[in-house]
């Protein structure tokens, strides 16, 4: 088991107060600067593996660091403090920013990120909650996610905790029946705790979704199934630090995140192929350029 990083809890911590005092610009642009070194982080640990899902991995960035640097109620010191937010990564094939986003929180040494996928590391292709402190649920096949984030906050009510809990998943994930069950047990239960997020970049893995399943009027379906539905650009951070807001209808609160697949580096963008290509060297320094 990975052990918490007191030197970058401290970081963390003076981070998030730097944000809580700041004015939305400087507030973004500090989040921006954050989630630039996690897509690095993502592009070096995927090359020196020769595997993982770079796209989602990309697209998904700036809604782990908005969370995990400003929103979530959590201590990274403490990753089993009573009455903590909940973070659950459905979408768990893009475990590289979820990795990234986790050291530099400090829950554990960003120098274990070199182990990304080698042999024995605890950093293996899927989180693993018995391995990786901030992990809060084993995550990979999909369609698992949302359901036990639903069990998480249905406990969350029970005991009276306060604890919000969040899920990102794929939309291609959204082709699962399950979460579908999911939502109407949430709706059913009054889970105004529960915060689901689709990471909407339209790419699967081989096609765009709406060619393979069609999602869309994936607002209106959400909102039929129960939930307090709010669609915004997923990699605005005013917009998403607003829609992480509490629920104001009694209601479950879907967000659709608008997105783009390999966000932030120009010859990855909206390429299905990129679902899980390993970038070359070449590549790798192009892409590094890009986000320096």
């Amino acid at each position: 088991m990975l052990t918490t990083d007191s030197r970058q809890v401290e970081d963390w911590r003076e981070l998030r107060a730097r944000l809580t005092a700041s004015a939305p610009a400087e507030r973004s642009r500090l989040l921006a600067d954050t989630a630039r070194r996690t897509r690095r982080s993502v592009v070096q640990m995927i090359s020196k593996a020769g595997q993982g899902h770079i796209g989602g991995d990309l697209s998904v960035t700036d809604i782990l660091t908005t969370l995990f640097a400003y929103t979530l109620r959590i201590d990274p010191a403490q990753p089993d403090l009573a009455g903590r937010d909940r973070f659950i990564l459905s979408k768990g094939h893009c475990a590289a920013a979820l990795y990234s986003t986790l050291a530099f929180t400090g829950y554990f040494s960003p120098a274990a990120l070199s182990t990304f996928m080698a042999p024995l590391s605890e950093l293996n292709g899927h989180p693993n909650r018995n391995k990786i402190p901030g992990v809060e649920t084993n995550t990979g096949p999909l369609g698992h996610g949302l359901p036990v984030a639903v069990g998480q906050a249905v406990a969350a009510k029970l005991t009276r905790s306060g604890a919000r809990v969040f899920v990102v998943m794929g939309d291609g994930e959204m082709q699962e029946g399950s979460n579908w069950e999911a939502l109407m047990a949430a709706s059913h239960f009054g889970l105004d705790n529960l915060v689901a997020i689709v990471d909407r970049n339209r790419l699967q893995q081989g096609a765009r979704t709406e060619d393979t399943n069609a999602l869309d009027p994936l607002d209106e379906r959400l909102a039929a199934f129960g939930c307090e539905v709010r669609e915004i650009d997923g990699h605005d951070y005013d917009a998403l630090i607003d829609a992480f807001r509490p629920s104001t209808t009694g209601k479950p609160v879907a967000i659709v995140a608008n997105t783009t697949k390999g966000k932030g580096i120009s010859f990855i963008e909206d390429r299905v192929e990129w679902h899980h290509k390993v970038p070359s060297a070449e590549q790798v320094e192009l892409a590094l350029e890009e986000l320096a």
